[in-house]
């Protein structure tokens, strides 16, 4: 082979050699010998000088000299060094060097992945290596000097390779050294035996410098397998070339990830254990509790038994004694009856012995006659000899059924604590149903609950509400069938086969209002906002009120609530609005137990201004038809009647106000009229004099219509003063346009596009329209229209 590997090739020809000669006497070199095996000194290996141990001219000894050798040596260096310059192929070098030693494809594969993580191999090989171990190593240089030439260069000065600058001056100290180490193999100055010491001395020192060297190369791969760091180059060539290996940095996040997630796992473990530990704390307190509550059990129990028991000890006892005197008093009476008896046998046979005494005989027969008599007597009598009452008692059972009941009862379960009932939740309620909750905080055992409820009254006496029950298994009942924005007082016992439970302490809870009713009629708008009245149908007060709106610019989304407006406390709001839209708009009311149902919704249109005519304001003369925009009047004879007139009615001008929205901007509306119709139509505030007529004072502007022998005479009014105005064309449809902004309003013919008037005013409150009727007729009111582009000509 050629010697293109440079040094690398020499270290591992020089390891053969002594790998194989090291026991064994060196013999002196012959001229075959030296053409492809030369020794050198072994203080060389590792150094910087091995690179200049070559003489620049031969010694003579044999057709190869040292000085070709050395030639060739620095011919190699400088093809590595320079491979472009030479033309020297590197990746073919390393695919006959791979094919001669069995080195399949994919170790290339491996030199890719892992190139980016693997330290140039030490130049210097440890002597005990193999020829194919030395090899490797060279393709590893090699393999990694094909990545970047550049840093091959590099790395070939960093281990002491000479540049061209260097190499003549490393050429001449070479030969000094080749001719004094020819000249000692030549004197045979080495003794074999001191040969093999230096050599196996020397070999030892080579294995600890190697051993220290790979403990101080650092781990840059990850070893799946093993699951430890190791060496790049142990991946390739070790034990570990089979296994599968990782980046370290991404192993290294990899087993991050991997604690994190055991961390993770460990904290959620000891939050369980925490909670398995608190529930195990609960359960110990509740053994204790139920431990009390059981032996209170048992006490109670057995101090029931023990006074039944000794009741009944007691009236058997009473009973017996009862018996006693009784049988005594009878047997006493018995004793003292026969006691009597015998005392007058006794005194019988006294006297009589006493009588057959008696010598005179005559005495005799008197006392005998009476005395016979009185035996006779005596005998008639009947005398009871048996005994009245008998010594035996009457054998007595105790009735202890009682007592076995109770007895019995000491390992039945208790009866049940109170339950707690919830305070209600928020939005839990309908306007016809409440879901109730409860809890009991206790272990006793539970067959059903009674739930009982009823209105809550205002009045100070609720005895007469209707109460109800009912029985349930769960903890919650939902309640149907009540009435909307109702408060009900709600409590529950609980039960089991020992009885039932104290009742809970009462809870109060309310439905959800009813929908609220919107006034269509009395619906404000303008081109930008829209005023919205409604009313609730409940007794009691709710909470608030929200407004939903729904855009509608097709028929696909007209129930997609583009805006709420929530927290409203009264039954209208002013709702800005976007101009030309349409919009539905819908109401719910809120209270504690929830939100009612949606409103009827309303359509409102943001093309122009809408109002409706207060009939509060309306002369009794004056009539408001059907559609609810035209007025009309058939007599005027007496204007000052006596029909009911309302506070806020006019009572000298038969007129009416409308309602306009309080908003600022421009309003436009149009008054379709009859020729031979006198009227006045304008603007007033709300509280202009209802006793006076339009235009006689400074809170109303109008427009007045006189119908005169000669001509149709217009004036246009303001506290009772017109100006000069001449209008030759009498206006059949009649466009007034009130502009807050400009503090003006205007009057137009509209079926002219003609301007007739303007009033200059800075309004300091809103304004109302104003119609009035002065001759029989009839006004029509149009709402709704878009401003038209004329009205803002001067």
């Amino acid at each position: 082979m050629s010697s293109r590997s440079g040094s690398t090739r020499d270290y591992e020809t020089s390891g053969q050699s002594r790998h194989h000669s090291a026991s064994p006497p060196v013999p002196e070199p012959s001229d075959t010998e030296n053409e492809g095996l030369i020794f050198y000194h072994m203080d060389l290996y590792g150094s910087k000088e091995r690179f200049d141990i070559f003489p620049e001219e031969p010694s003579g000894r044999g057709d190869r000299s040292l000085g070709d050798t050395r030639r060739e040596s620095a011919l190699s260096t400088e093809k590595v060094q320079h491979p472009q310059e030479v033309g020297y192929d590197l990746e073919k070098e390393v695919a006959e060097l791979a094919k001669m030693y069995g080195l399949d494809e994919d170790r290339e594969k491996e030199f890719e992945l892992l190139g980016g993580h693997l330290e140039k191999v030490e130049s210097r090989w440890p002597p005990a290596r193999t020829e194919k171990a030395g090899l490797q190593g060279s393709i590893y240089n090699i393999s990694k000097s094909n990545s970047s030439v550049k840093d091959l260069s590099q790395s070939t000065k960093q281990q002491g390779l000479p540049d061209e600058a260097s190499q003549g001056e490393n050429q001449s100290k070479a030969r000094a050294d080749d001719e004094a180490e020819s000249s000692i193999w030549s004197r045979g100055g080495l003794s074999s035996g001191g040969m093999s010491d230096e050599w196996n001395s020397q070999a030892v020192s080579e294995e600890e410098e190697e051993e220290e060297d790979e403990e101080e190369e650092a781990a840059d791969v990850f070893c799946s397998t093993c699951k430890i760091p190791i060496r790049a180059f142990d991946k390739l060539f070790g034990e570990h070339k089979d296994h599968e290996v990782a980046q370290l940095p991404s192993a290294v996040e990899s087993e991050k990830e991997e604690i994190h997630k055991n961390m993770c796992k460990l904290e959620e473990q000891i939050a369980q254990m925490e909670n398995v530990a608190s529930h195990l704390e609960e359960i110990f307190i509740t053994v204790e509790e139920n431990f009390g509550r059981q032996e209170q059990n048992f006490e109670v129990h057995y101090n029931d038994a023990v006074q039944v028991l000794a009741q009944k000890y007691e009236e058997q006892l009473e009973a017996l004694g009862e018996e006693k005197r009784q049988k005594l008093e009878a047997l006493y009476e018995q004793l003292v009856s026969c006691g009597k008896h015998l005392d007058t046998c006794k005194d019988l046979t006294d006297e009589t012995q006493e009588l057959f005494l008696e010598n005179d005989k005559a005495e005799f027969m008197k006392a005998a006659v009476t005395m016979v008599d009185r035996l006779e007597e005596f005998l008639k009598q009947e005398v009871n000899l048996e005994l009245s009452t008998l010594p035996d008692f009457e054998e007595r059972v105790i009735d202890v059924s009682e007592v076995e009941q109770l007895m019995n009862s000491i390992n039945a379960i208790p009866a049940p604590c109170a339950p707690v009932i919830n305070p209600q939740a928020p939005n839990a309620a309908t306007g016809t149903s409440l879901r109730v909750c409860w809890g009991l905080f206790s272990d006793d055992t539970v067959e059903c609950y009674q739930l009982c409820y009823q209105p809550v009254s205002n009045e100070r006496h609720s005895d007469g509400q209707a109460e109800h029950t009912l029985k349930v298994k769960e903890t919650y009942c939902t309640i149907t069938d009540l009435l909307p924005n109702t408060q009900y007082e709600f409590w529950v016992s609980a039960l089991n086969a020992s009885g039932i439970s104290p009742p809970s302490e009462r809870a109060v809870y309310v439905t959800a209002p009813s929908p609220p009713i919107i006034k269509n009629k009395k619906i404000r708008s303008c081109e930008n906002a829209a005023l919205v009245c409604w009313e609730s149908r409940d007794i009691n007060p709710v909470d608030s009120y929200t407004v939903e709106l729904s855009k509608l610019t097709d028929e696909e989304n007209d129930d997609i609530i583009t805006e709420s407006i929530v927290g409203i406390p009264n039954c209208e709001v002013l709702i800005h609005l976007q101009p030309t839209q349409k919009y539905h708009i819908c109401v719910r009311a809120q209270n504690l137990g929830g939100s009612s149902e949606r409103s009827e919704p309303v359509l409102i249109h943001t093309t122009g201004t809408c109002f409706y005519l207060n009939e509060d304001t309306a002369h009794p003369l004056l009539a408001i038809l059907d559609d609810g925009f035209t007025i009309s009047c058939d007599e005027l004879e007496n204007p000052e009647c006596d029909l009911p007139v309302y506070d806020n009615s006019f009572t000298r001008c038969i007129a009416i106000l409308g309602s306009l929205i309080p908003f600022p901007g421009k309003h436009y509306w149009e008054v379709e009229v009859e020729e031979d119709t006198e009227y006045r139509i304008g603007v007033a505030f709300e509280n202009t004099p209802r006793h006076g007529h339009l235009g006689a004072n400074n809170s109303s502007w109008c427009m007045r219509h006189i119908i005169t022998p000669s001509r149709h005479k217009y004036e246009f009014l303001h506290s009772g003063m017109t100006p000069d105005v001449r209008i030759t064309v009498p206006p059949r449809r009649i466009g007034i346009l009130l502009d807050y902004e400009n503090c003006r309003l205007s009057f137009f013919n509209a079926d002219i596009a003609q301007h007739l008037h303007t009033f200059n005013s800075h309004f300091q409150h809103y304004v109302h329209p104003c119609f009035a009727l002065e001759t029989p007729g009839i006004l029509r009111i149009h709402t709704g229209i878009t401003t038209p582009l004329w009205t803002a000509l001067p």
